[in-house]
C-alpha cells in the first residue's frame, strides 16, 4: 500500500483528499502546515506528498525542498490556486512532480496519482523506462489500447499463413511497423524484409526498382541491377503507399503474385521468384477500384488479408504511453535530464487530432526535448500544428470526439476552469482586467467564478 502524505492548511480540502484517496487504497497520513509536513517526513517516508503551495508556517517550495533534501525518491506533487500557478510550475523545475488546481476534478487526480506511483514504481525497482513498458509492448509496437490489441492478436495468425496481407491506416499510424513484426514472426524470419515507397519514386525509375534492369536497357542503365523482388526472394517485401503505383506497373505486378515470376527491364527470361508481399496505404483503395484507377484483380489477390491500424485519435489512451517512451527516448539521445510530461501538457496532446499520428507525435516530442531548458515538457512547450487550409497554429481545444465518447459538460467545465485561471494569472488576480481579457462582464466572471469554487480575492 503506497503511503502519502496530504499538506493543506484547509482542513476542507484535507478531508476532502483523504476520503478520495482512502477510496482508492492509499494509506493517507494528513499536515495542516509546512513545518507539521517537515516533521512527519523526519519521523518516515512517504512514497508521494500533495502539498499546497500557499501555506503559513512554511509553504510547499519549503516542503519540497526539504522533502528532496531527506529522500531524493520521494513524489511530490503541488496544489494550486489561480495566484500560484506560476510557483507551481517554479516548483516542477526544482523537482516536483507536476501540480493540479483547485477546485479538484476527481478523475484528474486520480490520473495524476497514477502517473507519479508509476513513477515510483520504476525508481524503486530501478527498471529502465523500456523495461517498464514491455507488459505495453508488441514487438516494437507500444500500446495499451482495445484497438491495438485486437491487431496484436491477429498478427501471429496473419504471420502464420501464406497469404498476401493489405495493411490500410493513415500516414504515420504504424504500418511498417505491424509488417516487420508480420515477418519476425513468420518462418521467412531468417531471409529479407525489403521495403518501397511505390510514390516515393519517379514512374520510370520504380519498375527497375522493383524487378531490376538488364545494362544497357534504358540510357543511364551502364551495369545490370538486380530487383527488390528478386532480391527479397525467400523472405517478404512490404510495398508502401501501394495506391500509388501507375497503372501500367499494376500489370507487372499482378503477374508476379499470379504467376510468380516476373522479367526485369531490357530482358527477355523470366526469372521465378518466392516472396510474400505486404501492402500498405493510406487511401481507399476500394474507391480506386471503381474509379478505375486500381485495378480490382490486383486489389482482391493483394487484400487476402486485411489490417486496419487504427489513427491515434481512436486510441487516446496510448497518447501518455508513447509520448513518455519519446521522451525518454530523445532524452538520452540529447543527454538532458527530462524525466516527465506535465499532465496538463498530457491532457492538450490528448485533446490534439493528429492528423500526423504516431509519427507526428514523435516529431512534437522530439521538438520539444531539443528546445526545452528546464527538466520538464509544459504545455507551452509543445508545439501543435494543423494542415487545414496550409500549415499554421492551433489551439489545443481543437478535439475530436474519441470513440468510447466524451461528457461534454465535463470537457466544457475544464476549459472553463482553465482559462479563468490563466486569465486570472495574467491579471495578477485583479478582476476586472481578467473579465477584460476574456471578453466578459465583471458580474459574469463574478459568476464563473463561484461556479467553478475558485476563491479570488476582491478587487481594491
Amino acid at each position: 500500500m503506497y503511503k502519502i502524505l496530504v499538506v493543506d492548511d484547509e482542513k476542507g480540502i484535507r478531508e476532502f483528499l483523504e476520503i478520495t484517496l482512502k477510496k482508492e487504497g492509499y494509506d493517507v497520513s494528513l499536515a495542516s502546515s509546512g513545518e507539521e509536513a517537515i516533521a512527519l517526513c523526519e519521523r518516515g517516508v512517504f512514497d508521494l506528498i500533495l502539498a499546497d503551495i500557499k501555506m503559513p508556517r512554511g509553504d510547499g517550495n519549503t516542503v519540497l525542498k526539504q522533502v528532496k533534501k531527506m529522500h531524493p525518491e520521494t513524489v511530490v506533487i503541488m496544489i494550486t490556486a489561480y495566484g500560484s500557478l506560476e510557483s507551481a510550475v517554479e516548483a516542477m523545475k526544482e523537482g516536483a512532480f507536476d501540480y493540479i488546481s483547485k477546485p479538484f476534478n476527481v478523475n484528474e487526480l486520480k490520473a495524476l496519482l497514477k502517473n507519479a506511483i508509476r513513477k515510483r514504481q520504476l525508481e524503486q525497482e530501478s527498471l529502465p523506462e523500456e523495461e517498464f513498458l514491455e507488459k505495453d509492448r508488441f514487438d516494437n509496437i507500444i500500446s495499451s489500447s482495445p484497438e491495438m490489441r485486437k491487431i496484436f492478436t491477429l498478427i501471429p495468425r496473419a504471420a502464420s499463413a501464406k497469404s498476401n496481407i493489405l495493411i490500410i491506416g493513415e500516414s504515420g499510424t504504424g504500418k511498417e511497423l505491424v509488417a516487420r513484426s508480420i515477418h519476425q514472426r513468420s518462418n521467412r524470419k531468417n531471409e529479407p524484409f525489403l521495403t518501397i515507397n511505390c510514390g516515393g519514386i519517379p514512374e520510370n525509375l520504380l519498375e527497375s526498382e522493383l524487378f531490376g534492369h538488364k545494362k544497357g536497357s534504358f540510357t543511364g542503365a551502364t551495369t545490370t541491377k538486380k530487383g527488390l523482388f528478386d532480391a527479397a526472394s525467400g523472405g517478404t517485401i512490404f510495398l508502401d503507399e501501394i495506391g500509388d503505383l501507375p497503372l501500367s506497373l499494376q500489370v507487372k505486378l499482378l503477374r508476379v503474385v499470379q504467376e510468380k515470376t516476373f522479367t526485369p527491364v531490357g530482358d527477355t527470361q523470366e526469372l521465378n521468384v518466392d516472396v510474400r508481399i505486404i501492402s500498405a496505404t493510406n487511401q481507399d483503395l476500394e474507391g480506386k477500384v471503381i474509379d478505375k484507377k486500381f485495378r480490382e484483380d490486383l486489389y482482391y489477390r493483394l487484400n487476402v488479408i486485411q489490417l486496419r491500424i487504427p489513427p491515434l485519435r481512436e486510441r487516446t489512451m496510448d497518447i501518455p504511453l508513447l509520448a513518455q517512451y519519446f521522451l525518454e527516448k530523445y532524452s538520452r539521445e540529447m543527454e538532458k535530464e527530462i524525466k516527465q510530461i506535465s499532465a496538463y501538457a498530457v491532457d492538450a496532446l490528448k485533446c490534439y487530432h493528429f492528423p500526423g499520428n504516431v509519427r507526428e507525435l514523435k516529431n512534437i516530442i522530439e521538438r520539444s526535448v531539443a528546445l526545452e531548458t528546464s527538466n520538464i515538457i509544459l504545455p507551452e512547450s509543445l508545439v501543435l500544428a494543423a494542415y487545414k487550409q496550409g500549415r499554421k497554429e492551433i489551439s489545443a481545444f481543437d478535439m475530436d470526439i474519441p470513440p468510447e465518447g466524451m461528457d461534454l459538460d465535463e470537457i466544457m467545465n475544464k476549459m472553463e476552469k482553465n482559462l479563468l485561471f490563466k486569465a486570472l494569472e495574467r491579471s495578477h488576480g485583479v478582476k476586472k482586467k481578467a473579465a477584460e481579457l476574456l471578453n466578459i462582464s465583471f458580474r459574469s466572471l463574478r459568476y464563473r467564478l463561484e461556479k467553478q469554487g475558485i476563491s479570488a480575492p476582491d478587487d481594491e
